[in-house]
């Protein structure tokens, strides 16, 4: 049995869709350029939350120029709910600031009184333009049939083998406004769109993997899957820390002792620090040293030869 072509997918996509989700106008009263800056923050985002980030927007500043000269991290902080801040106020900022250079003003409804062709390429040439903004603008303001594709609901095809690899980085699925009637466009564009949030929410969701089964069976084994560890396998080793400077190795108790008790004074040595040494005791001489002492000249007699008994003592002059 041949396996079912891909329109015939994509009518099914379309037919199961309906299932679980309700389908999301457009608001018919913004301008191209609101529509524009909706898109910006709805890409991978759900409507609701895109709908509160673009009202706060609104609010929490004076006008557009104030939001242009803003910065990023300001712009973040006010639509912190969308799943990515920093890149949808990034798409904002610099669609505003394009706009604002081209033209001194803010307003693109000039678009609606041009050909589909150039309108679409001047939407393109948007500075910080995506694929996504550029289809959604197409679809909900300037009228054409273009089927808005951010990266959650581009992984979900893939899941469902209906885009290629080739699809997926180019952000455009062949065959699929064929398959899909403009008069059906934006109805299956907002549901599928739904589901590709559901994705980007969390991809392990028990709720989302029931609706990608319905639709296609075959795909349980292209969902993603979260690692746990087997039993028995042993747990990641954690990253070793940077490398510190390594103290000095500790000598043993035994080293440490010695070496402080060779450092560390004794007691008697405290006792006697400062003293001046006691003097050297005289060694006791025997009775032969003694009289031979005592027998030789010192002093002035040195040398002196002593007269003998015979010889008379000669007199000193008077």
């Amino acid at each position: 049995m041949a396996p079912p072509s891909r329109s015939n997918q994509f009518a099914n996509l379309h037919k199961v869709l309906k299932k679980y989700y309700k389908p999301i106008a457009p608001d018919a009263n913004r301008g191209v350029l609101q529509h524009y800056l909706f898109g910006c923050l709805l890409e991978n985002a759900p409507f609701t939350v895109a709908e509160e980030s673009l009202a706060a927007l609104e609010e929490q500043f004076f006008d557009l120029n104030e939001i242009r000269v803003s910065s990023i991290r300001e712009l973040s902080e006010v639509i912190s709910r969308l799943p990515d801040p920093p890149a949808a106020a990034n798409r904002v900022k610099r669609a505003l600031q394009h706009v604002f250079e081209d033209s001194y003003s803010f307003d693109l409804e000039a678009l609606r009184k041009k050909n589909l062709g150039p309108a679409t390429d001047a939407i393109r040439a948007i500075d910080g333009a995506t694929p996504f903004g550029v289809a959604y603008v197409v679809q909900s303001a300037l009228g054409g049939h273009a089927i808005p594709l951010d990266a959650g609901t581009l992984e979900v095809m893939r899941i469902l083998d209906l885009a290629t690899d080739k699809e997926i980085a180019e952000a455009s699925i062949a065959g699929l406004e064929r398959a899909i009637p403009k008069r059906k466009g934006v109805e299956f564009a907002s549901m599928l769109h739904q589901l590709g949030a559901d994705f980007t929410e969390n991809p392990f969701a028990a709720e989302l993997r029931e609706k990608i089964l319905a639709i296609d069976p075959k795909a349980k084994g292209r969902l993603p899957k979260r690692h746990t560890r087997r039993r028995g396998e042993p747990e990641a080793a954690p990253p070793e820390p940077a490398p510190a400077e390594s103290p000095a190795p500790t000598k043993p108790k035994e080293e440490a002792r010695g070496a402080a008790a060779s450092k560390a004074p004794g007691k008697t040595a405290r006792k006697t620090a400062g003293r001046p040494a006691p003097p050297k005791t005289a060694k006791k001489r025997t009775a032969a040293e003694r009289k031979k002492t005592d027998k030789a000249p010192s002093g002035a007699n040195a040398g002196r030869k002593k007269p003998s008994s015979t010889e008379p003592r000669k007199r000193k002059p008077r």
